[in-house]
């Protein structure tokens, strides 16, 4: 039998330089627990591709935004069996583009003409700081859009009317609004579908960690269903509401055969005013007017009974 090849080893300088990082920090990992110990041959501290593998990994974890001591976590995952590998799908599955948007590019001249052809400073710089445009490195005539839709809806609303400066403001409210929406959805989910995932320590192996990436595929596109669905109700609803309520307000008073206008005199309004309050004046004087004619034709029909009586007596 042949020996098993010899496997590559390297100094604490050579891994360095090999996995871009310096001394320090490979040494601050191995503090940490991030990284195993070398092997000590002689007087020589020998470092494996093992280790190669475990420092791309942490870097990786870093350029996503995670802590030390989260990597250090999952990092533990693996080491005791549970698998990183799942883990770091689900990672990629929920950091992942949560829309079939494409971002775009857009040069400063371009911007400037889609918004009616005027500069504007201001609204550039509002831009860049909600996220609707990126400035480029190096470049500072061409924005990265990361939403070209977000951008067509400012470009629509600003040639309809609104300026800027609203539709910044409005997007700040509405930002603070779907982002609670958002959460609410996350809650929900956790509550009912991930708390397995997360709660039971026999279900983070790296098969349920791949289960759990493909449920966060498969329910991704339901919060964005629900939104448009019911943002459709919303908008149908109210703009309805308010569609009729601007036109009846404006709409003139219909001349109707079965109304007409009564003078009367300062001292009756004065006098009821004072007994019924101003509000219901007329409602006083509609119901008084009725009652009046209703007693009137109770006297009319007692005084027709009593004739008819009086007629039969007499014959």
């Amino acid at each position: 039998m042949s020996d098993l090849p010899a496997q590559h080893t390297y100094r604490i300088e050579d891994l360095a330089h090999q996995t871009r990082t310096t001394v320090r920090t490979i040494r601050a990992y191995q503090d940490r627990g991030l990284l195993p110990r070398p092997e000590r041959r002689g007087r020589a501290n020998l470092y494996a591709e093992t280790h190669v593998t475990r420092l791309h990994q942490i870097a990786h974890l870093l350029d996503r935004g995670y802590t030390l001591a989260s990597i250090k976590e999952l990092l533990d995952a693996w080491d005791t069996g549970r698998g990183l590998g799942g883990i770091l799908g689900l990672v990629t599955e929920v950091e992942g583009p949560w829309t079939d948007e494409r971002p775009d590019r857009i040069t400063r001249a371009a911007l400037d003409a889609r918004f009616g052809g005027t500069p504007d400073d201001d609204a550039v710089s509002e831009a860049v700081e909600l996220g609707v445009l990126e400035r480029v490195d190096g470049d500072p005539d061409t924005f990265l859009v990361p939403s070209p839709q977000e951008l067509s809806v400012a470009v629509e609303l600003n040639a309809a009317g609104v300026p800027l400066t609203a539709i910044s403001g409005h997007l700040r409210e509405l930002r603070g609004q779907v982002e609670h929406i958002a959460a609410r959805f996350l809650e929900f989910t956790t509550e009912y579908v991930f708390a397995r995932y997360l709660d039971d320590p026999e279900r983070r192996t790296d098969a349920h960690a791949a289960e759990a990436a493909s449920l966060v595929r498969r329910l991704r596109p339901l919060a964005r269903q629900t939104m448009d669905a019911e943002l459709a109700r919303a908008m149908r609803s109210l703009a309805t509401r308010h569609l009729r309520t601007r036109l009846s307000a404006e709409q003139p008073v219909e001349d109707r055969s079965d109304e007409r206008t009564v003078a009367l005199p300062t001292s009756t309004i004065d006098a009821v005013e004072r007994l019924v309050g101003r509000e219901h004046v007329c409602e006083f004087i509609t119901l008084a007017t009725e009652r009046e004619l209703r007693a009137r034709a109770l006297d009319h029909l007692a005084s027709d009974v009593a004739q008819a009586r009086e007629v039969r007596e007499s014959t």
